[in-house]
Order: structure tokens, then sequence, then C-alpha cells
């Protein structure tokens, strides 16, 4: 059972990525396909050595092969794929090696600078070169002298892509099939931090110049309008400043803007480089003192300070005509400034929950020190 809060429940379970499951299932698949029986559990060797088993879900010969479904479990990771059943069906045929097919639920790559070709299934190398591995030694056990065609789907992978970020990346009629270990670890973004690396390798293999990493919709809405940007330039970061910044660093886009709401914002410009509220708090008493430093008098700084929200406290420095939110732009230019090999296009907005541009810093603006 997945604990409904994290705290005392010990410690938390891996799960397994949809690759694997879709190598189990594989396995199971190509077995029956042969006139052989499907094992239950299905053993299934992950890329870095470790042994796991997978329940069938079900499993069963079909026209010219065999199908099985194993359930996805994420363990105590929120991942959107948990619960679903991934499916594979498996047709034996002469030539040798595995040809992969999209089924039902699965996306097809419709643009360049993801990991496999426009064109292709949705199928990431790791689980492809797993199943291909698990079905050629399903083969030499079977005497099989040929290939397979293998076709992988997802049920309700079309509704759920929706809550993932293929749409933008060109991925269109369902999931992509992932996995790098083929372990799953709870709270690791690892699939978050991948699904920016890939949004921004759509951007450049698609020769987009000005690309805004955005902390969600609201900011992306602002950056948008502001800039005159289409979807494949928005890059969704979250709370993941960090890992945006670190990417883009080792794979340069000449413009980069920072959109962000203000509070995540001040989190980074004091140095965070994951702005999540499990990770660390906003800090009122530096923005007191940021205040002060622009001319706060000291009512104004304790108000701040006492702040309900960053939206009040903004507001108490707008009513005084002291601008903090350029101010914390500006920090939050210099912490990305130290982070990009080449800052010269580097930009920084900070929105409020209506979308409106609170604050603006660009090169040339650093905070002082």
């Amino acid at each position: 059972m997945r604990p409904e809060t994290r705290e005392g429940a010990g410690p938390l379970r891996t799960g397994l990525t949809t690759g694997t499951c879709a190598t189990a299932a594989a396995v199971a698949a190509a077995r029956l396909a042969l006139g052989a029986a499907a094992p239950d559990p299905v053993p299934v060797t992950l890329p870095r050595g470790e042994a796991v088993t997978l329940a069938l879900l079900d499993a069963g010969t079909v026209a010219g092969g065999g199908e099985a479904g194993v359930r996805k479990d994420a363990g105590d990771d929120p991942d959107a794929t948990h619960g679903a059943r991934v499916w594979v069906r498996v047709e034996p045929r002469v030539e040798s090696g595995v040809a992969f097919h999209a089924g039902a639920g699965v996306g097809t790559v419709t643009r360049p600078g993801l990991q496999v070709p426009a064109g292709e299934p949705a199928i990431n190398p790791v689980p492809r070169q797993m199943i291909a591995a698990h079905l050629e030694a399903v083969a030499g056990e079977l005497d099989h002298a040929g290939g397979f065609a293998v076709t992988v789907g997802v049920d309700g992978g079309e509704r759920i892509a929706e809550r993932t970020m293929n749409p933008r990346l060109g991925i269109v009629g369902g999931l992509s099939i992932l996995g790098t270990t083929g372990i799953v670890r709870p709270f690791s973004c690892a699939a978050y931090i991948a699904s920016i690396h890939q949004a921004i390798d759509v951007a450049r293999s698609n020769g987009i110049r000005r690309v805004a990493c955005c902390t969600g919709g609201t900011s992306e809405a602002a950056a948008s309008d502001r800039y005159g940007l289409d979807d494949m330039a928005l890059i969704e970061m979250g709370d993941l400043f960090g890992a945006a910044l670190k990417y883009l660093r080792q794979h340069p886009i000449p413009t980069v803007v920072l959109a962000a709401g203000f509070g995540k914002l001040s989190k980074f410009a004091a140095g965070h480089l994951d702005t999540h509220s499990r990770k660390c708090a906003i800090d009122l008493a530096g923005l007191a003192t940021e205040a002060a430093d622009l001319g706060a008098d000291n009512a104004l700084a304790e108000r701040i300070a006492a702040a309900n929200t960053t939206m009040e406290a903004l507001e108490a420095c707008r009513e005084a005509g002291v601008p903090l939110a350029d101010r914390i732009c500006a920090r939050a230019w210099d912490q990305a400034r130290r982070r990009l090999s080449d800052h010269s296009g580097l930009e920084v907005c900070a929105v409020d929950r209506d979308g409106r541009v609170l604050g603006h810093a660009a090169g040339g603006t650093e905070a002082r020190a």
C-alpha cells in the first residue's frame, strides 16, 4: 500500500520503470508466441545487473503471436503512470533483430532532438536494449532463428500523456517508455530532470535561439506573451532551477529567460537550486534586508519580515516605491550568471499569480554586493 504521507511511514519504496514493465511483458509474450509457457512472475535483469521479478496481470496467445500485460508499480514516487497496465504484443518473424511499434497509449516522436528519431515509437534506447537482450535470450533458449516484431502499449496512455510534457516535445498519441536504470526512486526527480533535458534538446535541434525556463503555467504564459514564444521554446523546469541551468551550461542556447513566481525566484536568488517547499523556505527576513538596502525605513522592513506572504511584502514595497522585485530579479540573474557558460543573453522575470511581470533583470544589471 502507498502511504498517504511521507512522515512516519518508514523507508520509501522504490518502483520499476515502464521500460522494465515492458521487458517483463515482452518476455512472457515471446515465450507464448513460440509455444512455451510464460513464467509468472517474470525474471528481468536490470541494466546495472540487478535481478527483479514482475507479476503478470494477464497473458495469452493472439493471432500471430503472444501478448502479456504488467501493472506499473512506481513504489512511493508520485508517478503519472503508477497503476497503468503496460502491455506488449510479440510476433516472431524470419528477419533477425527487433522491430518496435507503438501500440495504443504509446506515443510517436515527431520532432528531432529526442533520443529516438522522428517517426519512431517513443520507446527510449535503454528499454529497447533491455527488451532486445531478453528476447535474444528467449530465442536462444527456444531455438528461434529469427527476430521479433514488438508492439508496446499502455492502457489509457494517451490520456495520461496529457499530464506530461510529451505533447510539447512533439511526442503524439501517448506516453514514452522510459528508464535508464530500470528502477524508479521516489522523489528523485529523475524523470522530471529528464523531461527538462529533452525540452532543451528539442529546442536546440529545431533552431530555437531563445528559451524561457519557467516555474509553472502562469510564468509560461507571461514569458510567451512578453517574448512571443511558442510552446517549443518554453521549458517547464518547476522548482529545478539548478538542473535546467546545469544542462544549459553544457548545451547552450543563445538567449535564456528565467520566468518565475516571485516566491520561488526569491529562493533561487538566495542560492537554492531546488525551490520546492520541502527543500527550503522563503526568507522574509532576507527580503527585509534587501528592502532596507534599497532605502526602506525600519517600519517597512519590520512589516516585510512579519508578512504572511511574499506578495504582501511586495505590495508594501510597491506602496513605498521600493523596487524589491527588480532587486530580487537582479540577485537571481547573478545566481544564474555563475552557472551558465555564456550569460550575454540572460534575462530574469518575476511574475505574480495573475501573470503580471513584477520585476526584470538583464545583462549589466547584476545585483550590487
